[in-house]
């Protein structure tokens, strides 16, 4: 059997807004490579290379075994070769990048028929939620749900005109179990429906590549206000003074990566500047990142394979 390729995508989910519910692909990728072996065994490169490199408990290949075994279906060993291009456990959808790569593999290894909507729809499952898989699948900005079939149910699109987009990545993790755990049972209705308002209206913004409503509505009421406390770039970069390049600031996923929309109409490696000076007199030095929304997700990829 021919080796298997695959590209997915760094994703950021929730938008503000949007929480659970939409997310979009980034410029960022995980690539693997894996050929059948006599034996387990992982190459890595890249960013967090000695997580991506660890045989035990490796995400990606006990969610290979476990599909297989699910199946009824052998789990033939692996031979991997990981470039990863995007930390682990800060918002930039690792964990739902990981989880599909072991589902893809178990797909084309075990020759299973499964649809993309299945493929989303396990990653999911096990996620706890779509945006993530849904995004780094389909690639562009995705709206997702599950269905009670337990298949995703997407819709995809590719927003109009440019958004230059700026990651701050600091060096310390949120597992998204600690950013879950302080969120509430119950909203105020008032939260509730602004949220439903300017995610709509963001989604809108999108599609219409209208980038002035888009810095009017990335609002949260349901989660950011509650991690603000454990994410302390998103309250820093909130501050950030208007007219200087950034339209707006909201968390990665559920953190403590924050994801900023940017100007077009400015360079971005100038405003990057700024962002990095504005933050260092603060006493912060995130990792800095440019980057854009991804065309592609893994599975263009997939079926080429």
């Amino acid at each position: 059997m021919t080796p298997f390729h695959l590209h997915l995508p760094a994703t950021s989910a929730n938008l503000g807004p949007a929480f659970d519910a939409a997310a979009l692909a980034l410029d960022l990728s995980l690539r693997v490579r894996a050929d059948k072996a006599r034996e387990y065994t992982i190459a890595a490169s890249g960013c967090d290379r000695d997580i991506c490199g660890r045989l035990e408990n490796h995400l990606i290949l006990t969610t290979y075994q476990d599909v297989l075994r699910a199946e009824g279906r052998p789990a033939p060993p692996l031979a991997l070769r990981i470039q990863n291009e995007f930390p682990i456990g800060r918002g930039c959808g690792s964990s739902a990048a990981a989880r599909l790569a072991g589902i893809a593999l178990a797909v084309h290894f075990g020759r299973l028929r499964w649809t993309s909507a299945r493929i989303i729809g396990e990653a999911s499952r096990r996620e706890h939620h779509s945006d993530n898989a849904a995004a780094c699948w389909k690639g562009g900005v995705t709206v997702s749900r599950m269905s009670e079939s337990g298949d995703a149910q997407v819709a995809q699109f590719m927003p109009k005109g440019k958004w230059p987009l700026l990651l701050a990545i600091p060096a310390e993790s949120l597992p998204t179990e600690v950013a879950r755990g302080v969120l509430p049972a119950h909203y105020p209705r008032k939260d509730a429906v602004a949220n439903i308002q300017n995610s709509l209206l963001l989604l809108a913004a999108l599609f219409q590549g209208d980038s002035r409503l888009a810095a009017s509505v990335l609002e949260d009421r349901i989660h950011e206000p509650y991690r603000a406390g454990m994410c302390p770039l998103l309250p820093a970069l909130r501050e950030f003074p208007g007219g200087r390049g950034v339209l707006g600031a909201v968390l990665s996923g559920a953190g403590p990566s924050v994801l900023m929309f940017l100007d077009a109409k400015v360079s971005p490696e100038k405003t990057k500047a700024r962002v990095g000076k504005y933050l260092e007199e603060r006493g912060m030095r995130p990792e800095l990142v440019l980057t854009s929304i991804a065309r592609r997700g893994a599975e263009a990829g997939f079926f080429r394979n």
